[in-house]
């Protein structure tokens, strides 16, 4: 199958830098536990640059690569302190990377959107024998019982049909993707932030679903659902906790 790259972020990069949520670092800590060597490795759809940065405290060099020029302008000039990450404009599915030479290839709230039988085929010719991959994504978060009715609300019906069908694999909590390498359980993570009411709202203007809707209706019903999540925030400075839960699955090549 022939997949065209489809870029939903470009166009809102410096937002999705301020008010994405952070990986936690243990997540990391994790994953290098488990890679033989930690020379080499390879964050692919590598967006803002998050992952990289984690990673390049861990593995003495870090490739990071993403279809998007505009990502990786914003990743670069994030990430300009950081010696040890090289960025490449590359598609997940072809790339220069030297065969046999990863030790840790990480792929965050990304494999989605591949071509993932030719992503699978490159995987394994890259990773070393030994090496580790690593796919996770995140779906809903959780404040508070009445928000959370909102943001489902929002979710899944007045954002119906605005969603990228490749949306549904995270749903599906990537159930159905397969890898011809060992397969390793790993422990539950999750993302827990300490926002406050602007940090919220600039989150989910993130979501791509959202920027198509207002484009396509001028977003009436959206900023409708934001309204509602504001009263039942209270002040805007307030802080609040909002949790993640983590979609990780990861393999080995033997």
């Amino acid at each position: 199958m022939t997949q065209q790259f489809k870029d939903y972020f470009s166009g809102a990069s410096k937002d999705y830098s301020l008010y994405r949520p952070h990986y936690p670092s243990e997540l990391f800590t994790y994953l290098a536990s488990l890679s033989k060597y930690h020379e080499t490795a390879w964050d692919c759809a590598t967006g803002t640059g998050q992952t990289a940065q984690k990673i390049s405290a861990l593995y003495q060099t870090v490739i990071a690569t993403d279809a998007s020029q505009t990502q990786l302008e914003q990743a670069k000039h994030q990430l300009a302190d950081k010696n040890n990450i090289a960025f490449e404009k590359m598609c997940a599915e072809k790339t220069n990377i030297a065969s046999g030479s990863i030790d840790l290839l990480t792929v965050s709230q990304a494999l989605h959107w591949f071509d993932f039988e030719k992503f699978s085929v490159e995987a394994n010719r890259v990773l070393k024998p030994g090496g580790v991959l690593a796919v996770w994504a995140y779906d809903l978060m959780s404040i508070t019982p009445a928000i959370d009715d909102v943001v489902t609300y929002l979710y899944h019906t007045v954002l119906d049909g605005y969603w990228p069908v490749e949306r549904k694999m995270i749903e599906n909590g990537y159930r159905e993707i397969n890898f011809p390498l060992r397969e390793i359980k790993p422990p539950v993570f999750e993302m827990t932030q300490q926002w406050n009411l602007t940090q919220l709202i600039g989150y989910l203007h993130t979501w791509s679903s959202i920027r198509k809707q207002l484009s396509a209706t001028g977003g009436d019903l959206v900023e409708a659902e934001l309204n509602r999540i504001s009263a039942l925030w209270g002040e805007a400075e307030k802080r609040q906790t909002i949790t993640w839960p983590l979609v990780l699955r990861v393999w080995s090549r033997e």
